[in-house]
Order: structure tokens, then C-alpha cells, then sequence
């Protein structure tokens, strides 16, 4: 039986979660018409689904344009989730002595369907050319945080995540073959860590490690940041990629414990 057959499953709740996702970098702001279509409900549906969002304070018109936009009250339902987080919490004093020891920017990401979503980050010193903030999602497929979690998965729940997955080209480097990915994935689990060089942004590249629980299944991953204007393939896997393992391991064995 499907959600939406469930007797239990509230299709109210349902329209008013798809109204608030359908704000984004894109639709920053929208009308009626815009919000219905974003969140592929009917007009009707989607005016008192609005309706109900500003009352609540998530939601707000503008008084000239009356175009509705979302409001930092937001905000409050993510930061509850990382408040929750014991990962999150696990995670931070490693992923701060990661940062520490290779002097550039870490972060831990965990999976939501086909993405990997930033949950946690310690800022290096130096620059770097993309901000991700707190909440960012990124494909699975094309980076190494999602790599090194699809590579501790099994041969069936990877292919069914990348068939599930748009494999499109961000650059020139992309890889979008599934054949090609499997066999990468299959050298991750060879090496412990995964590498991904400029596939998502031009000049942006990453070592990434999993982070597995007690059953030793993954629940996220760790990676550094290593842009392309500081660092070679060869001197990004000789220097970052055994830390990373090491922070990724660290995590694991400590959440073990919990």
C-alpha cells in the first residue's frame, strides 16, 4: 500500500510540505498561480495551504508586490534537526582536528534520497572558491562525499540510487556513464576514500571518507575541500585522503558507543 493510500497518511500535510520545498534559489518569491505549480497542487489547494503558512509565520506576503516568500522562522525546523543530531555533535571535534591538521575547509554530509546534505562544517583558513552553506544538497553521483557513502552500500543499493539519480553533466568533467561510476565506486571501496576533481564545480575538488554505524552501514561522510588552485589529484590523495579516513573512522567508532 502507498502513502497515499494510508489511511494514516495526511495529504494536507503532504500539500503544505510540498508549498514550503517549492521555495527555493529559483523561486525566491511567487505568486498563487506559481506557488500551485511549483508544488504541483491545485490553485485552490495552494491558497489554503499559503493561508495557513503565514498564519503560521512561515510564509509572508509582500505588501506591494504580494508575492510570498518564505520567512527565517524556517530556519527553526532545520536548526532542530542538527540540534537532534548526535552525529552531528559525534562529529565535531574531529571533523575540527581535521580542519586543523590539513589547514583547509571539512565538512560531514549525510544522504537524503539520490543527495548527500551538509549537516556540519569546520571553516579553514584559507580560501575557497564555492560556499555550500549548512543545508546545501549535492547529487550522490558526481561528488565524493556521495561516492564514499554509495561505496559502503551493496552492489544493488547503489545501482538502485544511481538509476534513481538524473546523471547529467554540471562540467566538462562530469561523469554521467553508469558504468563508469560503478567502476569508481568499486576503486573507492578498494582505496577507503573517494576523490572528485572539478565534476560538480570548475575548480572545486574533495577527498572523502564514509561513516559507518555499529552494523556497518554508512550514515554519512567526511570531506575536505581541496580547491584545484592549491593542490594536484596526486597531492590531494597523498596528504588529505588519510585523514580523511582516519576523521571518517574516528566518527565511526565513536557512534558505535552511543
Amino acid at each position: 500500500m502507498s502513502d497515499n493510500e494510508n489511511s494514516l497518511f495526511n495529504q494536507s500535510l503532504e500539500k503544505g510540505l510540498a508549498v514550503l520545498r517549492g521555495f527555493n534559489a529559483r523561486n525566491r518569491t511567487m505568486n498563487l498561480a506559481e506557488v500551485a505549480e511549483a508544488a504541483d497542487i491545485t490553485k485552490s489547494s495552494a491558497q489554503r495551504m499559503i493561508h495557513t503558512l503565514e498564519a503560521l509565520g512561515y510564509v509572508s506576503k509582500h505588501p506591494q508586490t504580494k508575492r510570498f516568500q518564505l520567512t527565517p522562522q524556517v530556519m527553526e525546523i532545520g536548526y532542530n534537526y542538527l540540534a537532534a543530531d548526535t552525529l552531528v555533535d559525534v562529529a565535531n571535534p574531529f571533523l575540527a582536528e581535521l580542519a586543523q591538521t590539513t589547514g583547509e575547509t571539512t565538512n560531514l554530509t549525510e544522504p537524503v534520497r539520490t543527495d548527500m546534505l551538509y549537516v556540519a562544517r569546520f571553516v579553514g583558513p584559507k580560501f575557497i572558491p564555492i560556499h555550500l552553506p549548512i543545508g546545501s544538497r549535492i547529487p550522490m553521483y558526481c561528488t565524493a562525499s556521495g561516492r564514499a557513502f554509495l561505496s559502503a552500500l551493496s552492489d544493488d543499493e547503489v545501482l538502485e540510487l544511481l538509476q534513481g539519480s538524473d546523471l547529467s553533466s554540471h562540467t566538462q568533467y562530469t561523469r554521467t556513464s553508469l558504468e563508469e561510476i560503478l567502476a569508481e565506486i568499486a576503486e573507492i571501496r578498494r582505496k577507503g576514500y573517494a576523490i572528485n576533481s572539478e565534476e560538480l564545480f570548475l575548480g572545486d575538488m574533495a577527498v572523502a571518507a564514509p561513516v559507518r554505524n555499529s552494523q556497518g552501514r554508512p550514515v554519512a561522510s567526511v570531506h575536505v575541500v581541496a580547491p584545484t588552485s592549491r593542490w594536484t589529484r596526486e597531492d590531494a590523495e597523498r596528504r588529505l585522503a588519510p585523514a580523511a579516513i582516519e576523521c571518517a573512522r574516528a566518527i565511526s567508532t565513536s557512534i558505535r558507543t552511543l
